[in-house]
Order: structure tokens, then sequence, then C-alpha cells
């Protein structure tokens, strides 16, 4: 038996020390505990190896997808939004998760 999604959960995979640090603070400041693993909601996953598997299979599973990368990474953005994630550029995470998690 698996766990439901936690309602205020932001499931957060990020290689990037900065970026994790800014986006825990935001998730934190809009009410969400950021997670590292689990079920949530809402999830938000920086692109590289592996990424694009993880985003299909969390939005196969209700979950609400941001995807971020570099922008020179314009392939693998196109493919996170086929794959049914709101997909950014690094430079514009931040106003993307703080939208998701204003729109609830």
């Amino acid at each position: 038996m698996s766990n439901p999604p936690s309602e205020r959960a932001v499931l957060l995979v990020t290689r990037d020390l900065f970026f994790r640090a800014k986006l825990e603070a935001l998730v934190e400041l809009c009410g969400y505990a950021a997670v590292r693993s689990g079920p949530a909601r809402h999830a938000v996953l920086e692109l590289g190896p592996g990424a694009l598997e993880q985003v299909r299979e969390l939005v196969a599973a209700g979950t609400r997808v941001v995807a971020f990368g570099s922008h020179v990474g314009a392939e693998e953005l196109r493919e996170a939004r086929q794959a049914g994630a709101e997909a950014v550029p690094n430079s514009r995470v931040e106003a993307a998760v703080r939208a998701m998690l204003e729109a609830r």
C-alpha cells in the first residue's frame, strides 16, 4: 500500500545546491514543506540524466511538475513539456514555482 500524496508537500529534485536552497526557502514561504522523497502533490525537478522519465512518472501519478534547466538545453525543455511538465529555463524557475503553488 502506498502513501497518499501530501497536499502541502513539494518534492524537490535538484543537483545544484544553490537552486535547492532558493527553492526550499520559496516553498516554505508559500506555506508548503519541501521534501526530497515520497509522494507529493507538486514537484520541482532539475533536468538532467533520468529526469524525463521521472517527469513522466510524476505526471502519470497526477503530480503537478515544474521542470527547469539551462536555456541552452531547449530540446530537453521541449521534451519535458511534451511529457506534461511546465518546463522553464533556470531564470524563470522561481516565478513558475510560485505561480504553481499560489494557483492551488
